[in-house]
């Protein structure tokens, strides 16, 4: 039986709510990648490691929400949190502790954390954080890295997939895009920039989430800091999806960064809808509608839900929770890549860093940027993805990389290991 086929046999009462779906929602979901074909599981429950699906298989999760769940699903520790704010209200509409106890935590852990705004997602948290960097330059031109993913904000929805010079859909304004430029390539960067003109800021992920699970090098980084402090542009550093993920804090640490803003989101948020845009003193005060006057202030306004309670409360667990774990994570990650090269030697190339793995099938050398992942072969990665999915209980989001989190053991890396060799031996044949 082929994998689609086991697949269909297995998920029937999925396909029926699917189909439902796609009468109620456009294209069925309410997140373009959450759709695989020939139709994404319908999920009814989560704990722990494993998420379960409304015909009673049971799957050990790699995309965790988007990677949000570092502690896994429903943490009994964030659970009980939640019960308890719940009790107290969910939605204030008003200062709350535990935003402030969340901020006091942020603030200890982000250096570059002097004061933070809340959001309800991170496309917002980035989307704000382009509005501070305007606001304190007076300039308006962005540049962003090719295949950088930081949400549907204006101007940043440019150069993500591959081609990067054609427009990623219909309504954005051309206007608005960032300036481009390559990953991992300090000279190459470093010549678009220059002939750029003025920039309000340079935005950057430290590790590619979308674009192939690809690190950057620290090298690279620091010279996109070095152009920043001489041309006099804003170092942004969006952290959304390796805040808290690789180490307790941020990764830009590790390569000796200062950025002006970081934004954060998914684990600082508990997996709850969060987005923080973090910064200096000085930058954040443009936010002040008391300090600065109307001409010069940045209107960073966070919408309705943010700061919710519940999802401050969330945040607060999950970074308690979190103290102690990274090196399991890590070493989990660690040794899925080491295993996975070694069952794909020749046939594919691993990226990833800490918790985070993904496999990239007849990549021509090293994978170092988002172009040479989209030089891969896409339909072997799929099918490696979806045939786990449909024949091993494992579900890796089909082309997204995926995350250990401190709920998974050794037991649901070797499954992950005698999986892959089952894929790698078809592949031989």
């Amino acid at each position: 039986m082929d994998a689609e086929a086991a697949y269909r046999r297995k998920t029937p009462r999925s396909a029926r709510l699917f189909a439902l779906s796609e009468r109620l929602h456009a294209g069925g979901v309410s997140h373009n990648i959450r759709f695989f074909e020939p139709y994404p599981f319908v999920a009814r429950s989560a704990s722990g490691s494993r998420i379960r699906d409304v015909d009673g298989n049971s799957y050990a999760d790699y995309w965790m929400g988007h990677w949000s769940l570092a502690l896994g699903h429903s943490p009994p520790r964030v659970r009980a949190a939640l019960r308890a704010q719940a009790g107290r209200g969910w939605m204030h509409g008003t200062c709350s502790e535990p935003a402030i106890r969340l901020s006091e935590a942020l603030s200890r852990a982000v250096p570059a954390a002097e004061k933070t705004r809340y959001t309800a997602s991170g496309t917002e948290a980035v989307a704000y954080a382009v509005r501070l960097a305007r606001a304190a330059t007076g300039r308006r031109r962005i540049a962003k890295v090719e295949g950088g993913w930081h949400g549907y904000g204006p101007g940043l929805v440019s150069s993500v997939n591959w081609p990067f010079g054609e427009p990623e859909g219909a309504g954005m304004e051309a206007e608005g895009r960032a300036v481009s430029v390559p990953y991992n390539d300090s000279e190459g960067s470093l010549r678009k920039l220059e002939r750029a003109g003025k920039l309000a800021c340079v935005v950057v992920e430290p590790l590619l989430g979308g674009g192939g699970g690809v690190p950057a090098e620290p090298d690279y980084l620091r010279s996109l800091e070095e152009f920043c402090r001489k041309s006099g542009a804003l170092l942004v550093v969006d952290e959304i999806v390796t805040g808290f993920r690789l180490r307790y804090g941020c990764a830009y640490e590790r390569a000796g960064l200062s950025p002006d803003l970081v934004t954060l989101g998914k684990i600082a948020g508990g997996g709850m809808p969060m987005g923080a845009v973090c910064g200096s003193d000085e930058i954040m005060g443009l936010a002040d509608a008391r300090a600065a006057p109307r001409e010069k202030r940045a209107y960073v306004g966070g919408g309705t839900f943010s700061a919710n309670p519940a999802s401050m409360t969330a945040g607060l667990e999950t970074l308690a929770g979190l103290r102690g774990k990274h090196a399991g994570m890590n070493e989990l990650g660690r040794r899925a890549r080491k295993d996975l090269a070694s069952v794909f030697s020749g046939a594919a190339e691993v990226t990833g860093a800490g918790s985070l793995f993904m496999v990239h099938f007849g990549a021509a050398g090293p994978v170092r940027s988002a172009a040479d992942a989209a030089g891969c072969d896409l339909g072997a990665q799929r099918r490696y993805h979806f045939g786990m999915i449909a024949e091993d209980g494992i579900f890796c989001l089909p082309g997204k990389m995926g995350a250990f989190s401190a709920a998974h053991g050794a037991r649901d890396a070797a499954r992950l290991k005698a999986a892959s060799e089952k894929f790698a031996c078809s592949l031989r044949k």
